[in-house]
């Protein structure tokens, strides 16, 4: 939801006969600008229905609402009875039954991509089912980047960078060497500019290129905008609509069917254990079989699912905050699995820590920044995301930050005042507050603030212009709350998408893509904003390029 939502509705004596949204501020790609987004579906559904018993769209729930009550408001308005149109609509639910030539699980970005690729090799009949209202999955919510090198933007804005500078980028992060398939992620950053471009001629606009984090040197993250100047953002802020709203236009342009409201559940065989389709169980109860010789994974990660992830780390404990859809609960996974799919239990996933209280966190570079023991594990002037693994392999669930008057981000001290945050007159204090030794918490400190005179950091490389010692007569720690966005790990695949068995054999016609198989493409830390999406899309094209080839072989 973004904001002030307003109505128009034209009345005869008994029917509603029109209805506009006149002012929203809701998702590009979730609230509007895809086929079922409310605001562009409901104002048709209630005329047509003469009711206000729409269901709501999964995924674009607080919209959908939105929409209905400004209606029901406006009905009252004109001196009807509106809970006389939220009478529920009489609906026949039975299972079906259709034919594809590839099935696809997961409207998300791979999905789409896969999709599309398919159809343009010539597939006539490419089914997705997809368990929201809408199409996007994940992406929706993003900060709509893209990670490539060697781009026109780049040399627009004078950067100087390649492929192969992307790739030793990469192979530089913390676990690259034990957990990269090299391979994928050499194709991946070969592949990156024909990737931005195959985007970009489906109607993907690109804004500008930033840095992942002013600490890394090269700027690589092109960020996107759309034809209203939906441009830029954070890493949740809504803007990858930016991506999947062209990309769900071509799909259906090109005539592919999505089937919403569907979660797919099921991997089908025939009597030899040969990929045959696809089941999945709609809102309602009723079942949805998709005949297919070919099956596409898309479905997401498993952040959603709590057990799942105590499976793959359970240092980060059961209490979390979750900046995906809640859906990503890891079906993909499990339904590979029951085929005999190989499965890599990743030990660590993208997670950034943070207060959500007042905004601090990641972003903020001055002060001291400690595990939940107390402990200071990584230079606080580096990308989120390395500071979060750091914070995440050290074993605690939570880290704090830690400043005076001394710190100079203006958001630590709007803080400052919060009643959320811990203060203090001495350091024995706080650790008290805090829950950690005061002796370790002390020592942490004081060798900080030895660092600060010296001005150089010997521990962590933190550059000396924004270390600031922690010293005043008041003394605050803002409890920073863990928040994983991308899972790594999921169903193995490789270079062409297949999805790999048990024996380390391709399972005909299954393949993977995007968060379901994140495997081989990262190490322990994210490697940059846009990474995500960018490998989603090309090996979603892999996937559905060496599908629909095995589609056409066949026939």
């Amino acid at each position: 939801m973004g904001g002030e939502l307003t109505v128009d509705v034209t009345f005869t004596e008994d029917a509603i006969t029109d209805v506009k949204v006149t002012k929203h501020g809701e998702t590009y790609g979730l609230g509007y600008g895809v086929v079922n987004a409310p605001v562009d579906s409901f104002p048709g559904l209630i005329v047509e229905n003469q009711s206000l018993a729409i269901d709501t769209v999964t995924g674009a729930t607080i919209t959908s609402n939105a929409v209905l009550n400004a209606v029901a408001d406006a009905v009252k308005q004109a001196g009807a009875d509106p809970e006389v149109m939220k009478a529920p609509i009489e609906k026949v639910v039975e299972d079906t039954t259709v034919d594809a030539d590839i099935a696809i699980a997961g409207a998300g970005t791979a999905g789409l991509a896969a999709g599309v690729e398919a159809l343009r090799a010539g597939v006539k009949n490419v089914v997705i089912l997809e368990k929201q209202g809408v199409t996007g999955g994940a992406t929706t919510r993003s900060g709509g980047k893209i990670i490539a090198s060697g781009t026109k933007w780049q040399e627009k804005q004078e950067i100087q960078d390649s492929a192969e500078e992307m790739y030793e980028y990469f192979l530089s992060m913390d676990g690259a060497e034990e957990q990269l398939d090299k391979e994928k992620v050499k194709e991946f950053c070969d592949n990156s500019v024909a990737n931005l471009t195959w985007l970009e001629d489906m109607g993907v606009m690109v804004h500008d290129v930033e840095a992942i984090h002013y600490s890394v040197p090269t700027w690589r993250v092109h960020n996107t905008t759309n034809k209203d100047g939906h441009a830029g953002g954070g890493m949740t802020s809504g803007y990858g609509g930016n991506f999947t709203v062209p990309m769900e236009e071509e799909f259906y342009k090109l005539g592919g069917k999505i089937i919403y409201e569907t979660a797919a559940q099921e991997i089908l065989t025939d009597g030899n254990n040969v990929v045959a389709g696809l089941k999945g169980t709609r809102k309602d109860g009723s079942s949805v079989i998709v005949n297919a010789s070919q099956v596409i994974i898309a479905t997401g990660g498993f952040i959603g699912n709590k057990d799942m992830m105590a499976r793959y780390a359970d240092s980060l404990g059961t209490e979390f905050y979750i900046t995906p859809p809640s859906t990503n609960i890891g079906e993909g996974i499990t339904m590979g699995e029951k085929l005999g799919a190989k499965v890599f239990n990743a030990p660590t996933f993208q997670t950034c820590y943070s207060n959500y209280a007042v905004g601090v966190g990641g972003g903020e570079n001055f002060g001291l920044m400690v595990n939940g023991r107390g402990e200071r594990v990584a230079n606080e002037y580096s990308y989120m995301y390395h500071v979060g693994n750091e914070i995440f392999k050290s074993g605690t669930d939570h880290g704090w930050y830690i400043a005076t008057e001394t710190d100079k981000h203006e958001n630590v001290h709007k803080g400052f005042e919060n009643d959320q945050i811990l203060k203090a007159s001495s350091l024995d204090e706080l650790a008290e507050k805090m829950g950690v030794d005061a002796d370790v918490f002390k020592t942490q400190v004081e060798r900080y603030n030895e660092l600060c005179a010296k001005g150089t950091d010997e521990d962590f490389g933190k550059p000396s212009e924004y270390m600031y010692p922690i010293e005043g007569d008041t003394y605050y720690a803002f409890y920073l709350s863990a928040a994983p966005t991308v899972s790594y790990g999921g169903l193995v695949t490789d270079i062409e998408s297949r999805v790999i068995n048990n024996d380390n054999q391709p399972i005909d016609g299954l393949y993977a893509a995007g968060e379901v198989s994140f495997t081989g493409l990262f190490g322990n830390e994210y490697p940059g904003c846009g990474m995500a999406i960018g490998s989603a899309v090309y090996y979603g094209r892999i996937a559905g390029i060496n599908a629909a080839e095995n589609v056409l072989n066949i026939k």
